[in-house]
């Protein structure tokens, strides 16, 4: 039986978690080889096993489902990246998509999905038949349920984050709340203190448009990714509080 099998599953994602705390973006980077190996040999089980917690074995015939599939596909920041693609798209800051905007908008982020299931979803969403559907109400439908506690725990994590009660986390936000020095590479001479903090944002930016900013929401969306592997509230509460050292 492998070290992993042995571990808790708890255990398994308090310590991703603090992975992610350290600034790190990727699974398969040296920083979380270097927390993992405090614990299992690395022959990228964990990897296989933590890939298959932001996964699900049976796939759905459902279009909305199908599609909460194929974000959290991509990992805990699957949706978050759809949002981000569709805010881009909103030039005139409408916060509404109308159906040739979220079909472009899924295309552009290489959804599969029939024209046929993207338009069942945006029926479904366009509850008063305007011809637009309301970008805040499309993501909540997106995300995967999520209990009131849960929510709640993730608000004071970026409440913590947030010293300036902006609503917007930035580099100066993380001075004083983030410890960089305990960073791999800070402690190796390769980042400087600015570039861990960026590092750090950059986990919850879009791959394509890292913007060194982290709005309340993407977090939430960032943190639905992660909830959808967790099925006990009390598990992913007490993780969350862990991870950011909530009181």
């Amino acid at each position: 039986m492998s070290r992993i099998q042995l571990m808790d599953k708890s255990a398994v994602i308090t310590v991703c978690l603090r992975f992610l705390a350290t600034g790190a973006t990727n699974i398969e980077t040296p920083s979380l080889h270097f927390l993992l190996s405090l614990n299992w040999n690395w022959n990228g089980e964990v990897v296989t096993y933590l890939r298959k917690m932001t996964s699900n074995s049976e796939q759905s015939t459902e279009p909305l489902q199908k599609l909460r599939q194929q974000c959290l596909a991509r990992g805990s920041a699957g949706i978050k990246g759809l949002a981000r693609t569709f805010r881009i798209m909103d030039d005139d800051g409408s916060k509404s998509l109308d159906l040739q905007e979220f079909l472009k908008g899924l295309d552009t982020y290489g959804v599969t999905l029939s024209r046929e299931e993207a338009q069942h979803i945006f029926g479904l969403l366009d509850k008063d038949s305007s011809g637009t559907i309301d970008f805040n109400e499309f993501l909540e439908s997106l995300r995967p349920p999520m209990s009131s506690s849960r929510k709640q725990v993730i608000s004071e994590a970026f409440r913590k984050l947030d010293k300036t009660g902006d609503g917007v986390v930035t580099v100066e936000d993380l001075r004083g709340v983030y410890n960089a020095k305990q960073h791999p590479k800070y402690k190796s001479g390769q980042w400087t203190e600015d570039q861990v903090f960026l590092s750090f944002l950059e986990s919850f930016d879009s791959p394509n448009d890292k913007d060194g900013k982290v709005t309340e929401e993407e977090f939430l969306n960032y943190y639905s990714g992660v909830s959808a592997s967790i099925d006990e509230d009390g598990y992913f509460v007490t993780m969350i509080r862990n991870a950011w050292k909530l009181v």
